[in-house]
């Protein structure tokens, strides 16, 4: 999703920094965009490499316009099986990840810019076994309603995009069985592609949404509105 909006941006005029934990997968993802991308690598839950990251944009460019925070990280642990090790990693990654990604980025973003986090259909749902993955992506969504007045003064609007099931690398491990239920219980009957997450990341970075802030966007063929 995030290699799709990426390109999107590229497409569309901007110049992108992207980052990820895995250099060879970094590469291959700058590659993939082609121009007007720097590669940063880097875990989102880790402030130092966060700090190496926006000093990177800084001597590069100076400033940020639009902020795209798709980090994220999902395990299966019931409530009796969750170790406190799960749970760090799942809310290090998802919330403190993306906590530290905003704020870190604040000296930098020009007024009137636009973030927007990456959450999930699992802000509004109960799903089996991933308590801790739901509570966090809820977090995002409660970020958004607060720092939407934290930042009004700088006219920075603040929204979630909440993706379904999205045909990404991700399902390649599960069964054919799992995968054909998860597209069972999406009215529109096919699973989301990127580019229809990049496209609404697009709209929300815009002048389009400008009366847009606060806000969470569903883009899941319509899973959590039914």
């Amino acid at each position: 999703m995030a290699l799709a909006t990426a390109k999107l941006f590229v497409e569309e005029g901007a110049y992108v920094f992207i980052t990820g934990r895995r250099q060879q997968k970094l590469d291959e993802a700058v590659k993939t965009i082609g121009k007007n991308v720097t590669g940063v690598q880097g875990d989102a839950s880790n402030l130092a490499d966060l700090d190496r990251l926006y000093d990177t944009v800084k001597q590069k460019k100076g400033r940020i316009d639009v902020l795209f925070a798709s980090a994220g990280y999902g395990d299966l642990a019931p409530i009796g099986a969750m170790t406190e090790a799960h749970f760090d990693k799942v809310f290090g990654v998802n919330v403190r990840g993306t906590v530290f990604t905003v704020q870190k980025a604040l000296p930098l973003f020009s007024d009137g810019g636009s973030i927007i986090m990456n959450a999930s259909i699992a802000s509004v749902k109960g799903l089996p076994g991933l308590g801790a993955y739901c509570a966090s992506k809820a977090a995002l969504r409660s970020f958004a309603r607060t720092w939407t007045l934290d930042l009004k003064a700088r006219n920075i609007r603040v929204n979630v995009i909440s993706p379904g099931t999205i045909d990404t690398p991700i399902l390649d491990g599960l069964p054919k069985e799992t995968v054909d239920w998860f597209v069972s219980l999406i009215p529109r009957g096919t699973m989301g592609r990127p580019e229809e997450i990049a496209t609404a990341v697009l709209f929300l970075a815009s002048s389009d949404s400008s009366f847009v802030t606060g806000s969470e966007l569903f883009v899941d063929g319509g899973v959590a509105q039914i």
